[in-house]
């Protein structure tokens, strides 16, 4: 279990968190919400520990994390830019992330990647989901997702989402994206990050009632 606590974020004298909290549990996918800039990223990076807060507290099945979570190798973290330098090639980056090529065949079976291509050389669609995959299939017990599904086809995203449900069997992980459909759909627990603050969605509707998505969208 992954507990976050009383996270709070300024940016300069304007807060940006208000002492967040939210539960992920193996087993389950636990979806992030909120509009554009109300500070998604923002937390998925304090939790990692790629960005500073003025509090947080984070907690691995009851024991308070001291380290910052990249250093441990515990967690694997989807920014929403490309992280995966140019120069690597397929077959090198999934060595470095301790995933087959048998895996990667399988699933990218209709692709037929060449595995010595360059990520630079790959267009920018097969360059996310090659991305997504490689997250997903790391053997690090805990995943972070910002913005899995952009820049990628319907078709693929779908796949995508197979591919969560199962590594979520004996992964934590948190998600979160601008295509709400489908983290409701995917998601087992969902917060929203309203004014600063997370809420629990007890069931859908309540998006509608904190005025996230409009009446009747569902």
């Amino acid at each position: 279990m992954l507990e976050v606590d009383n996270v709070e974020k300024y940016y300069d004298s304007v807060q940006i968190l208000y002492g967040v909290y939210l539960k992920a549990e193996e087993g389950q996918v636990t979806g992030i919400l909120g509009s554009n800039g109300c500070g998604k990223s923002t937390l998925l990076k304090i939790i990692f520990g790629t960005l500073r807060s003025k509090y947080k507290l984070i907690k691995i099945d009851g024991n308070v994390l001291h380290k910052k979570m990249y250093t441990t190798g515990i967690a694997k973290y989807l920014p929403q830019h490309n992280f995966i330098p140019d120069f690597l090639s397929i077959r090198k980056a999934l060595k470095l992330y301790g995933v087959t090529e048998t895996d990667f065949k399988a699933f990218f079976v209709e692709e037929d990647f060449d595995l010595t291509q360059k990520f630079g050389k790959l267009s920018g669609g097969q360059r996310r989901i090659v991305e997504v995959f490689l997250t997903l299939k790391t053997p690090s017990r805990i995943i972070l997702l910002d913005e899995p599904f952009s820049h990628i086809a319907p078709i693929q995203i779908e796949r995508i989402k197979e591919l969560i449900q199962l590594q979520k069997q004996h992964k934590i992980i948190l998600i979160t994206d601008h295509f709400y459909r489908e983290i409701t759909e995917v998601s087992d627990a969902i917060y929203l990050i309203k004014n600063g603050s997370s809420k629990r969605v007890q069931q859908l509707t309540d998006l509608e009632d904190y005025k996230y998505i409009s009446e009747g969208s569902l």
